[in-house]
């Protein structure tokens, strides 16, 4: 489960290709779509964004699968995700996420990928039951709450 060079990676928020939003265009010349997938996890929202813990609980979110189209190209290409996501910070301050190696449930069948974890507060935040943001703020968009 520590394999630095796993080249799969489990993405939830605008990494998904159903967000249109362009750093998922970064994913798709980096990285092959495999499936759909889950992982065991609770889903926030953060206003701006999705924000995803690790749980023990019976909790799933909803997201893709891909691995890397390029082996030779894994950190580079994770290096920029790192980047994106908020690793690394300036003048010591934490960092908005972190990238830990993880369980992915694609159907019956288990895998490790890489996960986003955000590593902030998320009290009192909506915890977004379903576990899937694109459906989420679909019917956020629908009722009008946004």
């Amino acid at each position: 489960m520590t394999d630095p060079n796993n080249g799969q990676l489990f993405v939830y928020g605008s990494l998904r290709s159903g967000f249109h939003h362009p750093a998922y265009a970064y994913i798709s010349r980096y990285f092959t779509f495999v499936s759909d997938a889950k992982v065991r996890g609770a889903l926030f929202d953060m206003g701006d964004y999705p924000a995803a813990i690790p749980v023990d609980a019976d909790l799933f979110i909803i997201g893709e699968l891909y691995h890397i189209t390029n082996p030779d190209e894994f950190s580079w290409a994770m290096g920029q995700l790192d980047d994106y996501e908020g690793l690394h910070t300036e003048n010591n301050e934490p960092a908005l996420y972190r990238r830990e190696l993880t369980t992915i449930y694609v159907g019956d069948q288990q895998t490790q990928a890489w996960v986003y974890w955000f590593n902030g507060d998320v009290s009192g935040k909506p915890l977004v039951e379903s576990g899937d943001v694109l459906q989420y703020l679909h019917d956020k968009y629908k009722s009008g709450t946004v």
